[in-house]
């Protein structure tokens, strides 16, 4: 269950970047390039060096800001679906007391009642002629005996009765103090989960802005650098993205080493927790394999590499497109560190099969050549 302080920071977090994406958004645009300093920046050399440093760097702004937004919006979702799933967990624990404090009520009562009867009954008993004068009448000593010896009976199942009632009252109590605890827990939960619906869909619809604002700003970026050095949008854009591969790899690289080596020195032992899908994700497994089958041909990989591929990506996500690992917060099929490094790919990386295979490739080929390397990798160290 995740910590209530971070729950409620993400929940603020996206509270805040929805109530302001707009405004930063239009307010960033405003600060962009404009085409008529880029046709001033011609000039000179200078000129067009500064003019082209400020694009990039507001392409660089863009990107990092969309990463950002997509990152959120996974996280909260991820936050939402959690409580969501301990919420139910919740409600079917309290449903559950409140059936077994209810039995053991019922019991108690049964047990008060079969106490009184006997207590009657032993009244009766002790009531019939079973005076002083009984003990010293020889003509009724069989009677007697049979009398004593029945009482004797009723006493012992008295006190038997009398420790059941008491135990199955204590455990009505305590499973109804129970039941009430669950509901306060269940109550809390679900107002969280419904707090963590809004946060999560108002994370989304910043993120979805974002991407709205990255891809137009975008286009004119690339046709202003494009002009300024004499080439097309196309080869900037392609330049750009295979610099930014570059550096991925190099941070995923440095974080899955920091990760083995602190799972390495852990004295527990335990596993790392495992990527799991939000509860309403749409599992597609063998589409989502349709397709990696498809761009593994492409590669001119042949079948044992798309087998490598399937073990390696079944161990990391379960083949899963919305698959979020909450102790690094690894995304998608590939498992991308964070998932936003996927916009390389496409913005679409939140939910596009297609787009989390093309980079989950990408960064195989880069790193281990083939996806057997990677799987040989994994096999040794459980990362790749």
């Amino acid at each position: 269950m995740k910590q209530p302080g971070m729950f409620l920071c993400l929940v603020t977090a996206a509270a805040i970047a929805a109530g302001s994406v707009t405004t930063s958004s239009a307010a960033a645009v405003d600060d962009y390039p404009t085409w008529d300093q880029v046709e001033a920046a011609k000039s000179s050399v200078a000129a067009t060096l500064a003019e082209v440093a400020a694009i990039e760097l507001a392409l660089d702004e863009l990107q990092t800001r969309a990463a950002t937004f997509g990152d959120d919006a996974v996280a909260l979702g991820a936050a939402h679906e959690q409580t969501q799933a301990d919420y139910s967990a919740a409600a079917a624990q309290q449903s559950v007391l409140s059936v077994q404090a209810d039995a053991a009520s019922a019991r108690s009562v049964d047990s008060s009642t079969r106490l009184g009867a006997l207590g009657a009954q032993l009244y009766r008993a002790a009531g019939t002629d079973l005076s002083l004068g009984a003990f010293f009448d020889s003509t009724h000593s069989d009677d007697l005996l049979f009398r004593l010896g029945t009482m004797e009976r009723l006493t012992e199942q008295a006190g038997r009765l009398t420790a059941e009632a008491d135990a199955e009252r204590n455990s009505a109590e305590a499973l109804s103090a129970q039941a009430e605890a669950m509901t306060t827990e269940r109550d809390r939960l679900q107002a969280a989960a419904l707090a963590g619906l809004t946060a999560a869909r108002a994370a989304q619809q910043a993120a979805d802005a974002e991407v709205v604002l990255k891809q137009s700003t975008s286009a004119v970026l690339y046709a202003q650098l494009a002009s300024l050095k004499n080439s097309s949008a196309d080869v900037e854009r392609q330049y750009r993205n295979g610099v930014a591969a570059q550096q991925q790899y190099l941070e995923h690289q440095r974080q899955a080493a920091a990760t083995a080596a602190a799972e390495a020195s852990a004295s527990s032992g335990s596993p790392a927790s495992s990527p799991v899908p939000p509860a309403g994700a749409v599992i597609d497994r063998s589409g989502a394999q349709a397709i990696a089958a498809t761009q593994v041909a492409a590669r001119g990989w042949g079948t044992a590499e798309f087998t490598c591929l399937v073990q390696l990506w079944q161990r990391e996500s379960g083949w899963r497109v919305s698959a979020y690992n909450a102790s690094s917060g690894a995304y998608g099929i590939p498992q991308s560190l964070p998932g936003s490094k996927m916009q390389t790919a496409g913005d679409d990386w939140q939910t596009n099969p297609a787009t989390q295979i093309t980079w989950g490739l990408g960064y195989i080929a880069s790193r281990y050549s083939t996806p057997c390397g990677a799987w040989a990798h994994s096999e040794e160290y459980n990362w790749y």
